[in-house]
């Protein structure tokens, strides 16, 4: 994490060697000589931080799914602070849009962009069901079956299928809107070997195992429906960065207020009350929670990053001097490292560091290289609460 505010801090002090944001690409390294070589370094830094080696280059102005965006305002708040880490199924979610675009009822997904070391919790096929035509509105069926297969290759044995039930279920035949059948199996076996994604069939029958009327049960399709109906596959993942135990009612709690300094939260609240300066109008130099502001439009990945435009890290800064305030957070290796530096019992010892005391994570939309739309929860991104340590 310290390397982490130290990549923003570098890149903040860079700021005023560069040109406007207007007059420059997004992948254009400005200045010259060193103050450009440590801005780059910098920014490959923290491209590691969220998991990447290069940023996505995106074509265009792309639209997330709406989907997406719900689901990230659910477990983020208007800041990027996750609200509860275990709202989410793991830490990654995904969508991907269907790569046949065929009339047929038909599906096929790339997943390239999902590493073979993420865990796969739960992968759903999202398809928006369009409202009959008016013609067959009095049509006597109310329900229909709607079940999805898994494509299989019948070619690598005799005995195999040449598809695998995946889903089935009821579906009203006069609504419309978002059905979503789960398919973890199929998404499973790809990741385990890619020459297994050979796609998906939908079939729709009546009750009584018929096919059923095409112009009566219609699915919007990639090729000739608006882009906010296409057909969707959403996973959710975990790339195995999620701690063992998160405290999250606590941090529920805290980050609901880490937007105002001083904070009105209880940790929050307890650091400010430890750095009032004993004088009033005196401006503590005491360690204390400071703002941190992160642009992504000022680092230049405002054309792949959907939300949040920016959010605040916080830095702690300020002396922990003797004697440690009884208000203060500190260690107890904190409070006798003050001590015998107070004391000048050893030589060289300096008085203890002012650090984050706790650490919260932040949720992040964006696109990938693949022009998929993916939700990440980032650990130890913004710092709650200061303490000596």
């Amino acid at each position: 994490m310290s390397l982490f505010l130290l990549s923003l801090a570098v890149l903040l002090c860079c700021s005023s060697a560069r040109p406007s944001s207007h007059n420059r690409t997004e992948n254009q390294i400005p200045g010259e000589g060193r103050p450009g070589q440590v801005r780059s370094a910098a920014i490959k830094r923290l491209l590691e931080v969220f998991g990447m080696e290069d940023p996505p280059s995106i074509h265009g102005h792309m639209q997330p799914p709406q989907y997406m965006l719900d689901l990230y305002h659910t477990v983020a708040d208007v800041n990027g602070v996750t609200k509860e880490p275990d709202l989410l199924e793991g830490n990654t979610v995904r969508s991907f849009f269907d790569k046949l675009r065929s009339d047929r009822v038909e599906f096929r997904f790339n997943l390239s962009t999902v590493s073979r070391s993420e865990k796969i919790l739960i992968a759903e096929l999202h398809l928006f069901k369009l409202r009959p035509q008016s013609s067959l509105i009095l049509n006597r069926h109310h329900f229909c079956q709607v079940s999805v297969y898994q494509l299989l290759d019948g070619g690598k044995t005799n005995s195999t299928p040449v598809h695998k039930l995946l889903s089935s279920r009821l579906v009203p035949v006069h609504s419309s809107g978002w059905e979503v059948f789960k398919i973890t199996k199929a998404v499973s076996s790809w990741m385990v070997d890619e020459g297994n994604n050979i796609g998906l069939q939908v079939v729709i029958q009546t009750l009584g195992g018929i096919a059923m009327d095409k112009k009566l049960v219609r699915f919007a399709s990639g090729r000739n429906h608006h882009h906010t109906k296409q057909p969707m596959m959403v996973v959710f993942t975990d790339d195995g960065r999620r701690p063992a135990s998160q405290k999250s009612s606590e941090m529920n709690h805290t980050v609901s207020s880490l937007p105002q300094l001083p904070s009105s939260s209880t940790q929050l609240s307890r650091s400010a009350r430890s750095l009032d300066s004993s004088e009033e109008g005196v401006v503590s130099t005491h360690c204390q929670l400071h703002p941190l502001h992160v642009d992504f439009e000022e680092i230049g990945w405002s054309g792949w990053i959907v939300s949040p435009k920016g959010y605040n890290a916080y830095h702690c800064k300020g002396q922990c001097p003797f004697p440690l305030g009884q208000n203060t957070i500190a260690t107890n290796h904190a409070t006798v490292q003050s001590i015998i530096n107070a004391l000048k019992l050893v030589e060289g010892i300096e008085m203890p560091c002012c650090v984050p005391d706790e650490l919260f994570s932040i949720s992040l939309l964006f696109f990938d290289e693949d022009e998929n739309v993916v939700l990440k929860q980032y650990n130890d991104m913004v710092a709650g609460s200061c303490g000596c340590h």
